[in-house]
Parts: structure tokens; C-alpha cells; sequence
């Protein structure tokens, strides 16, 4: 019987270099929260009812960190734009439509916001993403 390594996402490597390697202008933190109990699921214990779009202006470079708080995994997906991936130095990774985020983790990703519009960002469990963890994230002209 031949070794067989598994492979997981910290295994990747992304064969071109940083498609856009400008240092962020700033930094979104979010909490993957919720409750088992209640199945209740949210970014920082607040529901898409009531929370407020992320607004990013077009052409911005942003690194967003996700603080998972939870004892679940979250593959977390944003609609529209790229997030490249950083390693726990916060050097280019891989480039990828879908974050996974083990739990009691952070990852953290670059997003250059260059496609205007209204975008959905939200975990990719579905039944999570319908109990309240998703947001609206809103690419705007800049001034």
C-alpha cells in the first residue's frame, strides 16, 4: 500500500504571486458567532436583520479577519470579489471565493473591492446563512 498524504486548505499554494500587493487601508474584524442550543448564527452575535452593510469603497484594499467563536467549522463565501487568503505572517496564500474557518480559528483575507454593486457574504452552510450569518457587503464609488 502506497503512503497517501490528505490534503487541507493550509496545503495550497497559489501558483502566481499577489495579484494585488498593496498593504490594506484598513481592517474589518468579525466574529463567527452562535449557539448550538438555539441555532442561532450570526457575525458578532448580531443577525442579518439587524445588522448594517460593510461598506468598502471601489478600489480600496482591505484585509478582513475572521474570528471564528464558535465549535463549527464556517466556510465563509463573499459574492462578487476575491479574497486572497494570507498565511499567520500575512503573506499571500492562495486566492479563493470561499474561506473555510475551522473552529476557535482566525483567518484572515485580502479583498481589493473592484466591482461595484451589492454583494452577499455569508457562511456557506445554509441553514447557518438563513438563521442570520450573512451581511450584506456593499462596494460604493469613491469620493
Amino acid at each position: 500500500v502506497a503512503d497517501v498524504k490528505l490534503t487541507n486548505a493550509t496545503d495550497l499554494r497559489s501558483a502566481f504571486a499577489n495579484p494585488d500587493g498593496r498593504d490594506p487601508a484598513r481592517t474589518i474584524e468579525l466574529h463567527l458567532t452562535g449557539n448550538m442550543e438555539r441555532y442561532v448564527w450570526g457575525f458578532d452575535g448580531i443577525p442579518f436583520s439587524k445588522s448594517e452593510p460593510i461598506r468598502l469603497l471601489h478600489g480600496e484594499r482591505v484585509r478582513v479577519v475572521l474570528v471564528n467563536d464558535t465549535m463549527m467549522e464556517h466556510p465563509i463565501h463573499l459574492h462578487g470579489l476575491w479574497s486572497d487568503v494570507e498565511d499567520a505572517d500575512g503573506r499571500f496564500h492562495v486566492r479563493r471565493h470561499t474561506v473555510a474557518v475551522p473552529p476557535g480559528h482566525v483567518r484572515s483575507f485580502r479583498v481589493t473591492a473592484d466591482a461595484l454593486g451589492r454583494w452577499a457574504f455569508h457562511c456557506h452552510m445554509l441553514l447557518h446563512m438563513e438563521l442570520g450569518m450573512f451581511r450584506e457587503v456593499r462596494v460604493e464609488p469613491a469620493p
